[in-house]
């Protein structure tokens, strides 16, 4: 796996996490107790930039949810 393919795999996984919790960007942004811009999760999720471990780790304890069901390929 490439690492476009890698950031794809990541973003979507995000993507519908947020979806299943039925949050938008913005509330997802507002529970991560971290100053991120909402286009920041939209990169993220079109897989267009390299999120960091930490911003990974907000996501996924925003959302509830083990920081590997993001991370799973």
């Amino acid at each position: 796996m490439n690492k476009e393919d890698l950031l794809k795999s990541i973003g979507k996984n995000v993507k519908q996490a947020r979806e299943l919790k039925g949050l938008s960007q913005v509330e997802l942004v507002g529970l991560m107790e971290v100053n991120i811009d909402t286009t920041n999760i939209s990169r993220i999720e079109s897989g267009r930039t390299n999120p960091t471990i930490f911003t990974l780790y907000r996501i996924a304890s925003a959302l509830e949810m083990p920081l590997e069901n993001l991370t799973k390929i």
